[in-house]
């Protein structure tokens, strides 16, 4: 006998037995019990939410000859309900939209709906994958469904609602298959596992239900897969063996590497990965979602459900590294991932932009945010002291690249107010004529008591060097292409040179 797969095997034959789409469930229970029952259907959703499942249930339910009318308990014994099930129903005819595209399969198919079933008490057409027929195929279908006959009942299904022309959707009951929720195809594949008489790790199956990304088919073909490997018992080595997917320790300690700024580490890691056989990109997607968890576990607790991991040991690791990184880097951290699996796909060199990109994120205190940087230089600016701005503690700055900076429009408008924020508290008279002295007879420069735009134009330079010698050579880098073009009131404006080179933007 050969073997049926998991995802046909238990596949859901009641409306009760359908997992994650409850609301559509019932509201079909409620149509058939009060006699309400559309004629013409269209279910929408993902792949493997259940609408093909959902149609099959609905066509039970309506020509189940265990009863004398419809019901929404199906017996799922008699001679209807079992055709339906193995898709062989005379009067249940499935099409596939993407092998029944031209309009002489839809003329045909309205041919043949006038007359009535050979058993049951409808003729039901569950056409798949609807959105592929063509426009005058849509055309030919409309009339038919404006005005069926009476014992002919539609029911359509697409993972693409938006290519359905809206006259065909306006003439259906719409229902939207949301993706099943994690919890709910983990509770269902443990169902399954103890059915197969299979132990399994918890960890494993809670990492199969997030795979399978809300759909339950994906899940199930998955642990099909899983089962055909295993003798005794499923764990997540097994699962890790099959996907080809890095262990949650090996991301754990590059991610720690990472924030610890050991770029050799880093590149070992790299290498030890990428020897067992693990892809550039899916290590590069491990990481992206490594980042992802930090994230939220700094934004909603260390506890939070939003993480999947249940090893208590794990999870505790993870808390104390996302103290390593601030939100700002984490999300820098995902963008980069996620821009370094697009360009590994598109490049024969994958292990080098991995590396790249990784030693990149360990020297992330090297990158500042332009605006605290820019705000710094008004600080200096507006005070007119010459006082030595990189003095006391500073905070981590955000990690940006120069790139960000052109992308908001090559230029800054620097408000006093908001430089106020970044320099340090007003000190004694004295102790600030003490530190004037002590800067001028170290050569640094004075400006005077109130600045004007000539006096900045003509002494920028000093200005920049300035910034240098007082500890903030990569402010000083930022502002080597810009030239300032107006200072008004406290608010000094920079223009910086084009991409070809010739003339000024700002803002």
């Amino acid at each position: 006998m050969s073997y049926t797969v998991l995802a046909r095997r238990y596949r859901s034959r009641t409306f009760d037995e359908v997992v994650g789409q409850g609301a559509a469930a019932q509201t079909l229970k409620n149509a058939i019990a009060t006699d309400r029952v559309a004629h013409a259907y269209l279910f929408t959703g993902t792949r493997g939410v259940g609408k093909t499942t959902m149609a099959r249930i609905l066509a039970k339910a309506l020509n189940c000859q265990a009863f004398d009318e419809p019901t929404t308990q199906p017996c799922c014994k008699c001679e209807s309900c079992k055709a339906i099930n193995e898709g062989e129903d005379m009067d249940v005819l499935e099409i596939d939209g993407a092998s029944h595209t031209g309009v002489d399969h839809i003329r045909e198919l309205r041919q043949n709906a006038i007359y009535r079933p050979a058993r049951a008490r409808f003729k039901i057409y569950i056409i798949d994958e609807v959105h592929m027929l063509s426009p005058s195929a849509f055309n030919a279908l409309l009339k038919t469904l404006e005005e069926p006959p009476e014992h002919v009942k539609f029911i359509m299904a697409t993972t693409e609602p938006n290519k359905v022309p809206a006259t065909i959707q306006s003439r259906c009951q719409r229902f939207d298959f949301r993706n099943i929720r994690t919890e709910e195809i983990a509770a269902q594949l443990q169902k399954i596992l103890a059915e197969e008489q299979m132990e399994a790790e918890e960890q494993l199956v809670r990492r199969v239900a997030h795979l399978a990304n809300g759909s339950m088919r994906d899940g199930l073909s998955l642990l099909d897969q899983l089962l055909s490997m295993a003798e005794e018992k499923l764990t997540a080595g097994l699962l890790a063996e099959l996907l080809g997917t890095p262990r949650s320790e090996h991301i754990v300690e590059l991610a720690e590497s990472i924030g610890q700024g050991d770029a050799g580490k880093v590149i070992r890691q790299v290498d030890a990965a990428l020897e067992e056989g693990l892809a550039s990109e899916v290590l590069a997607e491990a990481l992206q979602e490594h980042f992802r968890d930090l994230m939220v576990m700094r934004n909603c607790g260390p506890d939070t459900e939003l993480v999947e991991t249940n090893e208590s040991g794990l999870r505790q690791r993870m808390t104390e590294q996302a103290e390593m990184f601030d939100d700002a880097t984490l999300v820098y951290n995902i963008t980069v991932m996620e821009e370094l699996r697009r360009s590994i796909r598109a490049s024969g060199s994958g292990r080098a932009l991995l590396e790249a990109a990784l030693v990149r994120l360990t020297a992330s205190e090297r990158f500042s945010d332009t605006k605290v940087l820019l705000e710094q230089m008004q600080g200096y600016l507006s005070q007119g002291e010459g006082k030595d701005l990189s003095a006391g503690p500073r905070e981590r700055p955000r990690q940006v690249s120069s790139r960000d900076y052109a992308a908001e429009g090559g230029g800054s408008r620097l408000s006093a107010a908001g430089a106020a924020k970044s320099t340090e508290k007003p000190q004694p008279a004295q102790e600030s004529q003490e530190s004037q002295e002590s800067q001028e007879s170290k050569g640094f420069l004075k400006p005077p008591q109130t600045l004007n735009q000539t006096y900045i134009r003509e002494h920028w330079k000093e200005i920049l060097s300035e910034l240098s010698r007082r500890g903030m050579k990569h402010l000083e880098a930022y502002l080597q292409p810009a030239q300032p073009t107006e200072w008004n009131e406290g608010v000094l404006k920079l223009g910086f040179l084009g991409h070809d080179g010739m003339g000024l933007f700002g803002r």
